[in-house]
């Protein structure tokens, strides 16, 4: 069974920078591509960061240049380094495979992250 954990979320003030991390169980963690999707209430999940099993990786326009996402494959793990934060990055951040459905999996409960103006 799948279980995608995120972690590292919580209040910052704008300008400020947090890391989320994500921890895989249950999958071939290495084979999938994966990225970061954030959520707002009222709004649909949007993926925010990309990261290939290459390494290779693709941002939104929203995020890039701010945002940097890597992976330990070793640890079956997922990063993402938010720097510059703007309060309308204020969201639920979720980490799945992309696309999401690539998974029989449910998705996690997230982790908020909250920027101050």
């Amino acid at each position: 069974q799948v279980q995608l954990v995120e972690s590292g979320g919580g209040l910052v003030q704008a300008g400020g920078s947090l890391r989320l991390s994500c921890t895989a169980s249950g999958m071939i963690f290495s084979i999938y591509a994966m990225g970061w999707y954030r959520q707002v209430p009222g709004k649909e999940r949007e993926v925010v960061a990309t990261i290939f099993s290459t390494g290779a990786t693709h941002y939104a326009d929203s995020v890039k240049g701010r945002f940097t996402i890597s992976r330990d494959n070793t640890k079956s793990a997922m990063y993402l380094q938010m720097n510059t934060l703007k309060p309308e990055d204020t969201a639920v951040y979720y980490c799945n495979a992309v696309p999401p459905t690539i998974l029989s999996t449910s998705w996690g409960q997230g982790t908020q992250v909250t920027v101050s103006s």
